[in-house]
């Protein structure tokens, strides 16, 4: 769904505006996670579930990042498994948006024009992957500098990573700014 189509402009946006004011501060964001990943969906179809496997992933690392098992580990060990979980949220990335450059590359410099690259130009790039995974990321670092702390609620997180309105074209804000809008909804019942 693209933001200046009539079927946003005139049927889910108004939808979401009284929907948002309709259901209350205790429901919101649910509500308001609900219509993104509709949203989502709207464009990516399967790709929902993408989105939603990389909200589950990053609930539970930024629930280990903040957790016991990795509270009082040297500065190493807490650096190696960010490190993984950030190399967990770039790999889709890398294999939607870089694989067949790569293999075109590597391709190129075999001096052959084997099927490798092709058979990958089929590879659909999703829309809007790049920002939901440095959304992902920049929660992790977020809580692993311990600016925030993890969520508790998997909908929040997710609510942050796959908010509808800089879904596909950012900006990329960071965690701590958004959590406190976020938890005023809930707060303020």
């Amino acid at each position: 769904m693209v933001f200046s189509s009539a079927i946003f402009l005139f049927l889910f946006l108004p939808l979401v505006l009284l929907g948002h004011w309709l259901v209350g501060r205790r429901l919101r964001n649910i509500f308001l996670l609900a219509a993104s990943l509709i949203f989502y969906a709207w464009g990516e179809g399967a790709y929902v579930l993408m989105m939603l496997l990389s909200i589950s992933c990053n609930y539970v690392f930024g629930r280990i990042l903040d957790g016991p098992l990795l509270q009082g580990q040297v500065r190493k060990r807490r650096q190696l498994f960010l490190f993984f979980m950030l190399l967990a949220n770039l790999l889709p990335l890398f294999y939607f948006k870089y694989y067949t450059f790569f293999l075109d590359s590597f391709s190129s410099l075999l001096g052959n024009n084997s099927d490798l690259a092709s058979a990958s130009s089929d590879i659909h790039l999703p829309i809007g992957i790049s920002f939901f995974t440095f959304q992902a990321m920049s929660y992790l670092i977020d809580v692993y500098r311990k600016v925030n702390k993890a969520q508790e609620s998997v909908l929040t997180v997710g609510l942050y990573i796959s908010l509808f309105p800089q879904l596909i074209a950012g900006p990329i804000v960071h965690h701590k700014e958004m959590m406190p809008q976020f938890s005023e909804s809930i707060n303020k019942s």
